[in-house]
């Protein structure tokens, strides 16, 4: 019988939430220290709302993997631990 395997790894899974809690600190740094808005600076807004909008996605679809994971493998193991008490 072959084993799951976790579809993302914990680095991924590392990089998915420092992705969205980097682009939510850039952001308030940049509100905060924002007196007018150039055309360069608002190229930088628009930056960080990419990241922090592509953060949000990976962070969601991590955490969402992760749960049918554990609840992947929780089965696989009642399933082995049920046909090993029938042997």
């Amino acid at each position: 019988m072959q084993r799951y395997r976790r579809r993302n790894t914990p680095a991924f899974t590392w990089l998915s939430y420092f992705t969205f809690f980097a682009g939510v600190a850039l952001f308030s740094i940049g509100l905060y220290n924002e007196d007018s808005l150039e055309l360069n600076e608002k190229g930088y807004y628009i930056a960080v709302m990419i990241l922090v909008a592509v953060g949000a996605i990976l962070t969601q679809k991590v955490t969402r993997d992760n749960a049918e994971d554990n609840e992947m493998m929780a089965e696989q193991d009642r399933m082995q631990n049920l046909s090993n008490k029938a042997e």
